[in-house]
């Protein structure tokens, strides 16, 4: 049996799942409990946050995200692939780093813009 804490809600129910021919899932207070752990249990998604290196900018990195969860299997991969990327700034806020990841119909954002150095 495993156990996952519901996070959709702010009741925060203790999910126990059962894995046998189908998930008995016990715990949830609200049907979108039900709906999370199965997500959880068969396909879990992350939003990835990190940051990307900058040239040029007021700060060295610049804080980025996926725009929506990317499964978690990608996450690693993900990681390697922005560690080599490099923008130049100025950038604004929402500026797609990488679109389309992995044919997932998702992006990876700035989440705040970057001035140029004033050199």
């Amino acid at each position: 049996m495993k156990k996952l804490t519901c996070i959709v809600c702010p009741l925060s129910c203790s999910l126990f799942i059962e894995e046998k021919e189908e998930l008995k899932i016990t715990g949830n207070k609200c049907e979108r409990g039900i709906k999370y752990a199965k997500e959880e249990i068969r396909n879990p998604k992350r939003v990835l946050t990190t940051t990307v290196k900058i040239k040029d900018g007021i700060y060295p990195v610049i804080p980025v995200r996926t725009s929506k969860p990317i499964p978690k299997d990608y996450i690693f991969p993900l990681l390697k692939k922005l560690s080599e990327v490099e923008l130049t700034a100025p950038i604004p806020s929402g500026y797609k780093v990488l679109e389309n990841i992995f044919n997932l119909g998702i992006d990876v954002i700035t989440t705040r813009e970057m001035k140029k150095l004033n050199k």
